[in-house]
This record gives C-alpha cells, sequence and structure tokens, in this order.
C-alpha cells in the first residue's frame, strides 16, 4: 500500500519516490523510457532518497541507455500481412474471417493464421491471439518445472502467466508460486527458459546479490547470455503507464 508518492530530481534524473510500509529502499528503473522510481520505508526522508539514487547514477544510466538501444515493435494492427513472434521466430499473420470458433494456427513454419468471425474488431483479433499465446507458453511450463526443479533444489507449488508490463517473471516466496509475463510466449526457449529458472531462483534467495548470481552461475551456467538474448529482442507495444 502506498503512504505518499512525491516526485523529485536528482542530477537531471526525474525520480518518483512511492513510500510503503516495506524495510528497505529498492530503485527501479522501467522501460519504455528508463522512468527511475524509488520505493522507500516511510522514514526515509528526500535526502536519504537522493543520496540513494546518487550511489547508482552509474547503474541507472546504463539501464536508461539499454532501454533506448532496445528495439521496439510498433502498434499491430491484428491485419493481414504484418509480422508477429512466437516462439522466438517471426510469422507473416494472416487474418480469415469466417463463422465458427476463434483460432490460431501455425502454417508451414511461417504464418500464423488467424481465423475470426466476420467483422471481428482489433481488440477481438487480440484477443484471440493472446488466448493462443497463452495456451501456449502454459503447454510448456510443466515440462520446462520437471526439468528444472531437481537442477535448482526447489518445488514450485504454482506456476501462472500474466501480461506484465515492467517485469518478465515474478514470484511469490511463500507460496512458491511462479508468474510468467505472457510476451515470453513469443521469445525463444532459451529466454523462456532463463526468466524461469531466475524467478525458481529467488525461492532460495530473494535479493540479487552475490548468492543469487552464484547459484544462478551453479544452474544455468550461461544465463548471461540466455539474458542478453532476452534484451536484444524487441520490446512490446504498449500504453505504458506506471
Amino acid at each position: 500500500m502506498i503512504i505518499e508518492r512525491r516526485h523529485i530530481e536528482v542530477s537531471g534524473i526525474p525520480v518518483e519516490i512511492r513510500r510503503k510500509a516495506i524495510k528497505n529502499l529498492h530503485v527501479g528503473v522501467y522501460p519504455p523510457d528508463g522512468k527511475v522510481r524509488v520505493a522507500a520505508p516511510p522514514h526515509f526522508d528526500d535526502e536519504a532518497v537522493r543520496l540513494a539514487i546518487v550511489s547508482r547514477l552509474g547503474w541507472i544510466r546504463r539501464q536508461q541507455q539499454g532501454f533506448a538501444r532496445q528495439a521496439r515493435e510498433s502498434a499491430r494492427e491484428m491485419v493481414t500481412g504484418e509480422s508477429h513472434y512466437f516462439g522466438g521466430r517471426r510469422y507473416r499473420l494472416d487474418v480469415v474471417e469466417r463463422p465458427g470458433n476463434p483460432r490460431v494456427r501455425v502454417v508451414n513454419n511461417s504464418t500464423l493464421e488467424l481465423q475470426v468471425r466476420p467483422g471481428a474488431d482489433r481488440a477481438a483479433r487480440r484477443q484471440t491471439l493472446d488466448r493462443w499465446y497463452r495456451r501456449q507458453l502454459k503447454a510448456r511450463i510443466p515440462e520446462l518445472l520437471a526439468a528444472w526443479e531437481p537442477v535448482v533444489g526447489v518445488v514450485v507449488s504454482d506456476c501462472r502467466i500474466k501480461r506484465m508490463k515492467t517485469r518478465w517473471g515474478s514470484c511469490n516466496i511463500e507460496a512458491r508460486r511462479v508468474w510468467l509475463n505472457l510476451e515470453l510466449a513469443k521469445k525463444s526457449p532459451r529466454c523462456l527458459e532463463y526468466i524461469l529458472v531466475h524467478e525458481m531462483v529467488h525461492l532460495l534467495e530473494r535479493h540479487h546479490n552475490k548468492h543469487f548470481r552464484a547459484l544462478m552461475n551453479q544452474c544455468m551456467p550461461d544465463w548471461h547470455l540466455r539474458k542478453d538474448e532476452l534484451n536484444e529482442t524487441p520490446l512490446a507495444h504498449e500504453e505504458w503507464d506506471y
């Protein structure tokens, strides 16, 4: 629950402060344009937040530069001829209007055929495609968990999918529940595995510290390469808000 929300500027960088009933201060840099947001305990005054930002200026600017370089998809109109991604590959969308239940299928390893009812608008078309993405991603989870749970040494009680704007994944340590971003259906299997393992390791170590990195190195030695691969893929077009 947010107790207070205010804005300051540090070294020319706008910073949003959200004071919450938490123990530690957290600094985040968020897509698409590198907005800086700080979650701070109530007893951290603006000067304490300012000092925290100053100590992280190099990291913040690197994150912002990374977002600036990353390609972004244009808004999708959901019409024939557009490019859409699935499993790390690009496909040409072919919209077919016909009576019956909407569905999606891969044709000749090059085309996503989107069958919709006559007159279906862009929102309905996107909803049909998103439902298909969700089913495809959900179907891959049991096999991945079976493969990685023994490696990481954890058991995931539940793995769910939702659309997230600022994260590829998240987890609830107490419930041992993992959430995956629906957008991962569009990314390569290597990227999907990386995010799943990343969140599973968080069940052992909450923070991105040396212990976390050591666990990642142990479980997935090439995780840095997978992370770079994911960061080089286009960001989905969104109406971003915070």
